[in-house]
Order: C-alpha cells, then structure tokens, then sequence
C-alpha cells in the first residue's frame, strides 16, 4: 500500500468474530495499533479514524524486535521491516514508512550490528521505502524488481494529484500529509533491478527472488530456502486485497495476484511474511489461508467477467458480485463492489456505451435542469433530508445536484452531511471510512460559511 497517514488500518482486521479485536493485517492495523494501545473492541461500533499522531505511535510499545526464527526478525509498524541475519552480514527486507523507520533500525540494530549487504524492497510504495536512509550503508546493495525505476517516475509525475487523493483515502487534509510527508531523504539508485529473476548467496543462505505482480506491477516475492520462509509484501493480508484503489493508481490485475499467489504456493512454505500484518506460520495453515484468499480474487473476477459477457452493466454487478460464504476473507481494507469496477474497467475502459459519454460535458449535465423543474434547490434538500437514513446514496447525490444550482444551500449541505454520517455510521471498511471522514469535514466547514 502507498504510504499515507493511515486510518484505522486495521485493515486487515477480521470482523468475523465481534469481539475480536482489531489487528493488523496489511497494514492490519492491530498490531499496529493494538500495539499503541490504539484499538477498541470491534463489536458492531464504528471505529474512528487514526489521527496522524495515533499513526505515528503505531508499534511504540515494542521493545525489542520479534523472533521469527533464529535468523529472521521483525519490526512492527504500519509497515514491517524484516532482517535475516547471516554469517557474512544482514539482508533488510522493506524499511517501513518514515514514521517508523528510525525504531525500526534501532530495534533490528539490537539484534546485529553487522554489516547490511543488502536491501531488498517488495515494491515502490512510500510506507516500504521510507527508511532506507537507515539501512543504506557504503557498501550495501538495494535490490528491486526492474519496474520500480517507472513506478518511482510514475509516482514522482502524479506526485501532487496522489498527495491530494492520499490525504482524502486516510481523512487527512492535504496540509498534514504534506507535513507528514516531506521527509528529507536521500535518493538511492538500486544496484540490482532484475526482471524475473536474481538470486544471490550471503553466509551460507540462498536468497531466491522473483517478479511477483499484484499490489504493484514492480511487486517482488523474497524465498529463503532455508527456512522455507517467503517474504510476501503486499500480496497477502488480512482483507480483501485493495485491487482498485480509490485513491487513484494503474490497473492491479486480479489474475496477476492469483498467478503470483500460485507462484507462492508452489514453494511449499513453511512461513509467510507479509509487510503488513502478522506471519501466517505452518504449511498447512498457509495453504488454508492463501489458497482461500486466492480463490476469492478469482471468484470476483470471473463473476465480473462472467457479467460482462451477459451485457449486464458495471453498477449492476458491483451490486450483485458477492463472495461466497467459504471465501469470505473480510472486506476491511479492499472491497469486493470497488474490485468488481477495477476489473471492468481495466478491461474495457471508461466509456460506458451512452452515446452522451462520448462528449466533454460532465454526466451531471443536466442535474440543474432536473433540480428546477422539480421545483429549486430547498425541495431537493427537503427531499435529500427524508432520505438521509433510508438511502444515504440517494441523498448525496440530491444533495450534490442541489448544490450545483446553490453552492451555498444550508439545507442541502445539512442533507449532505447527514447522508454522509448515516452512511459512515454503517462503514466497516477502513478506507470507505476515511473517505467519508474527509467528506464529512469539506461539508462541515461548507456548512460553516453558508448563509
């Protein structure tokens, strides 16, 4: 995931039992969070959003870092940094987002202060990259998959559009994620961008790595034969994978993570180590939960194919996709209905069949019209109003056409605001939340220079 102050990340938390906590998964968030001391039980409430220091504070209460095995440990953040320790050196394994990078180091540091031979990062995001001014010493290699170099350009050209969407994906105003968000740093070019393959041997260990797409198209998966340990990043967490990120980024294909998780699977492991979450220790264990978690991504994308080829449109099956009991991996960070109109849309597009989409007016065109004729801006606010509870989308949509004829329209915005909280109220989706938070916040201040 792209490094933000993020919201209740647990994202990853699995509400299947309600008086679970929640944890951290991907960026689960509990044991970030539940490691701040951050976390209420889950139960039915609505978990509020993590404020920026709440984010900072993720992982605080670690005093050492984890035992994995004798030669793998761990650091705790949103983001977790990983070290195997070998008889020639260290190999570092992400470095976390900048918030949590300097415990990070201090934390793994305890462990070995021998030299760190190299640097491998699973892909591009910020909350992966973030410390690597710690790890990189004289002599240390960074190692990425060939597509990180136009990730980064990619990321660097869309830099103000996605410091925009960021802010809005985790409740923040842009202003604090600017803030949070500049931290000097230096630029480090890899010493190894591989395309399929590259492995390398350090102190007796092989370190196998390969192209493994799905979160990112630069994502790469880390094996370490001898302890049968793969190094996952973000291709596995407790949710739902976040295939269309609202935020804004390029197509994630759904059969690029099934065909990495295959790729996974194939290995045989006997630990999993995501970079957001908890290891998933035990072959069988392993097997459940990433061969379930495998075939739900299918299962959503060949329903949504499946509906295509019957002509059905693309709301109609964000409404109608739905996993099946024995697939349900939780919907805390990802979510199936945004899944289903990432795939569409990557295969097909933004033209929607309607000849007016072809032309450069918006499809709220003839709102305005639609708005006086049903009699002014106060009728459709009253309307908005009634709706507010028993159909909150509806009445943002009112709300918002209302708007249109009368920006400053106190009953519309107060509709607005009331459909917002009502639909926030029913949210157990981390980032539908944080959207919603920012929402809520733009409405209020609106609210606050009406007439």
């Amino acid at each position: 995931m792209r490094f933000g102050p993020l919201r209740n990340l647990s994202h990853f938390c699995s509400a299947a039992n309600s008086r679970r906590r929640w944890r951290v998964g991907l960026s689960s968030l509990l044991v970030l969070a539940a490691s701040a001391g951050l976390v209420p039980s889950l139960a039915h409430a609505q978990v509020s959003p993590l404020s920026l220091n709440d984010y900072s504070r993720m992982g605080n209460r670690q005093t050492a870092a984890r035992k994995v095995n004798d030669a793998i440990y761990m650091a705790i953040g949103f983001s977790n940094t990983f070290l195997v320790r070998t008889d020639d050196g260290n190999v570092v394994i992400d470095t976390s987002s900048p918030v949590s990078a300097k415990k990070h180091h201090e934390l793994l540091r305890k462990v070995s202060d021998a030299p760190v031979r190299y640097v491998i990062l699973t892909h591009g995001h910020h909350d992966h990259t973030g410390g690597l001014r710690y790890w990189m010493e004289p002599n240390t290699k960074l190692v990425v998959q060939h597509s990180y170099l136009e990730f980064n350009s990619y990321q660097e050209r869309l830099r103000s559009y996605l410091n925009r969407t960021g802010a809005a994906q985790f409740g923040l105003d842009i202003g604090t994620l600017n803030a949070f968000d500049r931290v000097p740093d230096k630029k480090f070019e890899p010493a190894v961008a591989f395309d399929d393959k590259y492995e390398f041997e350090l102190g007796g260990t092989k370190f196998e790595l390969f192209a493994n797409p799905g979160e990112t198209y630069d994502h790469l998966c880390v094996w370490v034969p001898k302890y049968k340990a793969a190094f996952v990043g973000d291709n596995y967490y407790e949710s739902f994978p976040n295939i269309y990120t609202l935020r804004g980024t390029k197509p994630r294909w759904a059969l690029d993570y099934v065909a990495s998780l295959n790729k996974i699977l194939a290995l045989e492991p006997e630990i999993v180590l995501p970079s957001h979450g908890e290891p998933v220790v035990g072959k069988d264990k392993i097997v459940e939960k990433l061969t379930r978690y495998r075939n739900a991504i299918l299962y959503v994308h060949d329903a949504t194919v499946k509906g295509m080829n019957e002509g059905k449109d693309v709301f109609t099956l964000m409404h109608e996709v739905k996993l099946p009991p024995e697939l349900n991996v939780g919907e805390a960070y990802g979510k199936v209905d945004w899944s289903v109109r990432g795939i569409f849309d990557g295969y097909v597009g933004w033209f929607d069949l309607n000849p007016a989409t072809m032309y450069d007016r918006s499809p709220t065109v003839a709102e305005p019209e639609l708005v006086r004729m049903a009699g002014g801006p106060a009728v459709v606010a009253a309307r908005a109003k009634t709706l507010a509870a028993s159909d909150p989308v509806a009445a943002v949509r009112l709300s918002d056409a209302a708007l249109m004829v009368e920006p400053k329209s106190k009953p519309a915005l107060e509709a607005r605001l009331a459909a917002l909280k009502s639909l926030q109220g029913a949210s157990r989706n981390l980032i539908e939340g944080a959207w919603l938070t920012t929402a809520i916040r733009e409405t209020s201040r609106a609210l606050a220079n009406a007439k």
